[in-house]
């Protein structure tokens, strides 16, 4: 192994190292992240950390979990979690459970794949690939809920009230 490491010990020092970052992460969340959220924010709105909170309730595991696997996801997941107030008990449980499965796998993975010729020598194109095949769906269902969001706001009945009034043509 090129690090030194036996490959049990990089496997627990990544594990530790997944554990730390995403308690971490929800330390913040929840020390800070509520005073974040105002109703008035343009990104930062108290709706969305009420969607987030009712995500939770319903995937809270299940999408601490998955969450690992998504590049950048991974990264706001135990903060919004944290803000969120999901309960801390829950997000250690599962918090360690996706550590250790993501630690696994893609230490695995990566040793596994980095005996194939070809994809060592491209590594740095693939993990572009690999990134954007990740985030790509969720940038298509951003933009997707935004186009419902347009095409609601347009057809609801205040859109007429928020339009410009038709200027009549002054009497000669």
């Amino acid at each position: 192994m090129q690090l030194g490491l036996s490959l049990p010990v990089l496997i627990l020092v990544v594990m530790v190292a997944a554990i730390a970052g995403d308690q971490a992460g929800y330390m913040i969340g929840k020390a800070v992240g509520r005073k974040w959220f105002r109703e008035d924010a343009r990104i930062l709105k108290l709706s969305h950390l009420e969607s987030a909170e009712g995500f939770f309730t319903r995937y809270g595991g299940r999408a601490l979990v998955l969450a690992r696997f998504v590049p950048i996801v991974r990264t706001y997941t135990p903060l919004v979690a944290g803000a969120a107030r999901y309960p801390y008990r829950k997000f250690l449980a599962w918090n360690v459970l996706g550590a250790v499965s993501w630690a696994v796998s893609v230490t695995l993975l990566g040793v596994w794949l980095g005996h194939v010729e070809f994809i060592a020598k491209n590594i740095d194109v693939l993990s572009v690939v690999i990134v954007l095949a990740s985030v790509v769906p969720i940038g298509i269902e951003m933009l997707r809920q935004r186009g419902k969001a347009k095409e609601t706001q347009a057809t609801s009945p205040n859109a007429s009230a928020k339009a410009e009034p038709e200027l009549e043509p002054a009497a000669d």
